[in-house]
């Protein structure tokens, strides 16, 4: 039998980077695009490479622009971790594993290196797939974790709860990360919502630039553990701005909404600016222009934000095209699967 499990890219609506230092968030996965594995038993355990696990270039140029779309690492070392960290877990959860072997196969179309959490969904996806594969169940919350320490303790890749939250509940959900909770229980207070569908969502993201989202978690990190008043400040905002966002969506109140969404954008580039690129720089800028409001999805690369009507939509593509980016709508995940 082959076990084939998805995952889904993360848009953050509101009050990101906040996740990783108690804040508060708003984020759902879209169903645009995914990462996909496919696992099934074999005589002994591989795991098989995808495109960009490329260790064969036609010209240095292909190796250049491999580099510049995927980084110096692929997939597999994401798969091997998860792998891993599975197995250690199940071992301090005293869950045993029958001995069987298996090989494990993973696609993705999500946007590379963009914020929108394409690698976590690869673990994500790969981490679903292994649960039903040996036929464990892990709580939401504690899925989240795992998926997290997938990347900050096996690979060393400074991150934050929010992604994996909102892939592991696999419907809108606002976080609340709330220091005592999370010093109690490990996570964090997830409740699911609804992204009211008469909300008129975007995200843009380029399609010449790829950046990975290291230099801005290891720079806010190290700003907040040295308690920089102005960045404590900018967490309290962000977390502020989510409940205002959190009011708006259930009352479908929207007038104020795009205020939010700018602000969020503005106060990262104040506390955070020289981590904001030129190009990234340029298109919330082209979006604010056209009407719409613009703020990251994630750490940089993509955004999110919201139009006024079909017309301001259109405008929208047009404009940001010229600049090589890709405009959607996204199309909402909603059907909260427990993994």
């Amino acid at each position: 039998m082959i076990i084939k499990s998805r995952a889904y890219p993360r848009a953050a609506l509101i009050g990101n980077p906040s996740d990783g230092y108690f804040g508060k968030t708003i984020a759902f996965v879209l169903r645009n695009y995914c990462a996909e594995i496919e696992l099934y038993e074999t005589p002994e355990l591989e795991l098989l490479p995808a495109e960009r696990d490329e260790t064969i270039f036609n010209s240095i140029e292909h190796l250049v622009d491999d580099v510049h779309l995927y980084g110096y690492y692929g997939g597999i070392r994401l798969l091997k971790a998860t792998v891993k960290r599975f197995y250690d877990f199940c071992r301090l959860h005293s869950i045993t594993l029958d001995e069987r072997n298996f090989t494990i196969r993973y696609r993705t179309d999500i946007p590379n290196r963009l914020g929108m959490a394409g690698s976590s969904a690869i673990i994500t996806a790969a981490l679903r797939g292994l649960t039903q594969f040996f036929g464990i169940q892990i709580s939401r919350p504690l899925f989240a974790n795992l998926v997290l320490s997938v990347e900050k303790e096996e690979l060393g890749i400074q991150a934050g709860l929010q992604d994996r939250v909102a892939q592991a509940y696999n419907e809108p959900v606002f976080m609340d990360f709330d220091y005592n909770h999370m010093m109690q229980h490990g996570y964090g207070i997830y409740t699911p919502i609804r992204i009211p569908s008469d909300l008129n969502l975007y995200i843009a993201y380029r399609t010449d630039l790829a950046e990975g989202s290291e230099i801005l978690h290891s720079r806010l990190r190290e700003d907040y553990d040295s308690g920089k008043p102005e960045i404590l400040a900018a967490i309290r905002e962000w977390a502020e701005l989510t409940e205002y966002v959190g009011e708006c969506l259930r009352d479908h109140k929207y007038e104020h909404l795009s205020a939010y969404i700018n602000r969020n954008f503005d106060l990262r580039c104040e506390v955070c600016g020289d981590s904001v690129s030129p190009k990234n720089r340029r298109m919330v800028d082209i979006a604010r222009k056209a009407g719409a409001s613009a703020k990251f999805t994630g750490s940089g690369g993509a955004i999110i934000g919201t139009y006024e009507d079909e017309e301001m939509f259109r405008n929208l593509q047009q404009k940001l095209r010229e600049f090589s980016v890709e405009v959607i709508k996204p199309d909402i995940v909603t059907e909260g699967n427990t993994p």
